[in-house]
């Protein structure tokens, strides 16, 4: 696996957004999904987790970057419309 590097915007979501870097990581880790990104060649990493400051399932997403030598992690958010962004059943 390429190393990750967390662009500034990145790094500040977590306190600014209140999300959860454990989360963060396993999403980049394990996606429940993926989309194209716009511009290309950026990438979407989508995964549901519980928010335990919102008290329910949230679905965080994480723009990337993907290069020859790393991934690089340009920004992410949670959003609870995850029908917007994710089709199908729930897994």
């Amino acid at each position: 696996m390429k190393p990750t590097r967390w662009l500034p915007h990145a790094i500040k979501a977590f306190a600014d957004r209140e999300i959860d870097r454990r989360a963060a990581e396993e999403a980049l880790a394990n996606p429940e999904a993926t989309a194209p990104g716009d511009p290309p060649p950026r990438q979407i990493y989508m995964r549901r987790y519980f928010d335990l400051g919102l008290q329910q399932e949230m679905l965080l997403r994480i723009i990337v970057e993907e290069t020859a030598s790393e991934v690089v992690v340009v920004t992410r958010y949670k959003t609870s419309r995850m029908d917007k962004y994710l089709k199908g059943p729930r897994p």
